[in-house]
């Protein structure tokens, strides 16, 4: 049981720990801070992962599910961190919005599954591709080396770290089988890294620092913060964390034969958003069901929660030992940036995937998404394209994802809803193509099951 416990754990560490590297790095957090910010998303998707395997009451789906940080709010929270001011302020506010649109959606959770025909492919599709482009940047500036300023930034050293990183991970999902072909992504960080000690890249030095044993301490960054706007962009994104999860739901209960029902999927709906609006309170992150375990308990035909629930306390021993979270500050930018090409490109590629399948045949889905990419690819291709709006409504602008989301959902409605007879080639219903975000973005998603009438 231990054994593939670590096995869920290994298969989604790379997709945990890239969020808050990626909202430390765009604040400016101190290796200590940043240890402390890991340690606590780790933390808080040990617990999410109890709520949902275990459940309390009419909370979890009681599925072999683990939960993790969710990629579709990396976007929204560097918004809000370009955004204020002081960048101390940024964690707080961005607590305070995934708070309150946890809460949200912890209340909607019975009524969502009723709503989610209106998010089918052709949204839920965009905006997972609008996610994977919007962090590719961040891979590239990675790729480049940690300090713009530095004489040495995308020097041919740097960029070929992470050039090389990047060869390794494709070797190893060419040419390996099963579970070393699912952590390829991990396997390719941990080659990369020894590969740059002999040039120097590589600074233990977070590592010999740091405590053995550490609690994350409740509010460690601020009191959380209440702003409308990245409220609002929170809910975006827990809108499409939890269409993504439903998808997941019945994906899993097809393999563990135990197809989920209504109820199971309000449940599971509601441990996701219970454990994104607790999980602040330890400093952590929004979490969402990973859809790459369906993958391994897929492989290993072991599909007892108790295992699943037994990777979440390996989760939660990570997150209360700072001197294991701080491997990943170990790891030098050049081979960060190697290895997320290949984690962001997927979740684009997921979500192109996911439109191949939406029905763009239909000259109604082919606007809507067109629209909708240029909309979200605004912020990406002119970052100063929203100045002149307030800086309240810029938090929502400048996230692709959330403006992208919106088009997309309006523009559905507009054309396949309102004033017509729905046409079931143009609506399809979501989980017939599945959205395999978090799956994708380690190349270890499974393929989902269609929905049961």
């Amino acid at each position: 049981m231990a054994t593939t416990g670590l096995q869920h754990v290994a298969a989604m560490y790379a997709g945990v720990v890239a969020p808050p590297l990626i909202v430390g790095a765009a604040i400016g957090l101190s290796a200590t801070d940043l240890t402390f910010l890991t340690g606590a998303c780790l933390f808080t998707a040990g617990l999410a992962t109890f709520l949902q395997t275990l459940g309390v009451w009419k909370i979890g789906a009681r599925l072999p599910f683990v939960n993790g940080v969710t990629f579709a709010g990396v976007a929204p929270m560097t918004a809000v961190v370009a955004s204020t001011h002081d960048k101390s302020d940024a964690l707080p506010v961005i607590f305070g919005a995934v708070i309150v649109a946890g809460l949200l959606g912890f209340l909607a959770a019975p009524v969502f599954c009723k709503a989610v025909r209106f998010f089918p492919p052709v949204v839920t599709g965009t905006v997972i591709t609008l996610i994977g482009v919007s962090l590719l940047p961040v891979a590239f500036n990675w790729a480049q080396g940690p300090d713009p300023a530095a004489d040495d930034y995308g020097s041919g050293t740097h960029l070929g770290l992470a050039g090389g990183t990047l060869l390794i991970v494709l070797l190893l999902r060419r040419f390996t089988r099963g579970f070393v072909k699912q952590i390829a992504v991990l396997l390719g960080l941990i080659a990369g890294t020894l590969v740059a000690i002999p040039f120097g890249a590589t600074d233990f030095g977070p590592v010999t620092d740091a405590a053995v044993v550490g609690f994350p301490t409740p509010f460690h960054f601020g009191t959380p913060q209440f702003h409308l706007a990245a409220i609002l962009s929170m809910c975006v994104v827990m809108v499409v964390s939890m269409t993504e999860s439903t998808a997941d739901m019945l994906a899993l209960g097809e393999i563990v034969e135990r197809p989920a029902d209504e109820r199971t999927i309000a449940a599971g709906l509601r441990a996701d958003t219970l454990g994104s609006a607790l999980s602040p309170l330890f400093n952590g992150f929004m979490c969402s069901a990973f859809a790459q375990n369906i993958g391994l308990v897929a492989m290993t035909r072991i599909r007892s929660r108790y295992v699943v629930a037994t990777g979440g306390g390996f989760l939660v021993l990570m997150g209360l030992c700072p001197m294991a979270a701080s491997l990943i500050a170990v790891v030098p930018r050049p081979v960060l940036g190697g290895a997320g090409v290949v984690l962001f490109g997927s979740v684009a590629a997921s979500g192109i995937q996911t439109l191949v399948r939406a029905g763009l045949d239909k000259d109604n889905n082919v606007l809507i998404v067109a629209v909708s990419l240029a909309v979200g690819i605004v912020p990406i291709t002119a970052p100063e394209f929203y100045h002149a709006f307030p800086e309240t409504a810029r938090i929502v602008l400048d996230s692709g994802i959330s403006t992208g989301c919106v088009a997309a959902v309006l523009l559905n409605l507009v054309f396949n809803h309102l004033g017509r007879d729905t046409d079931a080639a143009d609506v399809t219903h979501p989980m017939e193509a599945g959205t395999e975000l978090t799956g994708a973005a380690t190349g270890t998603a499974a393929p989902h099951a269609p929905a049961t009438p």
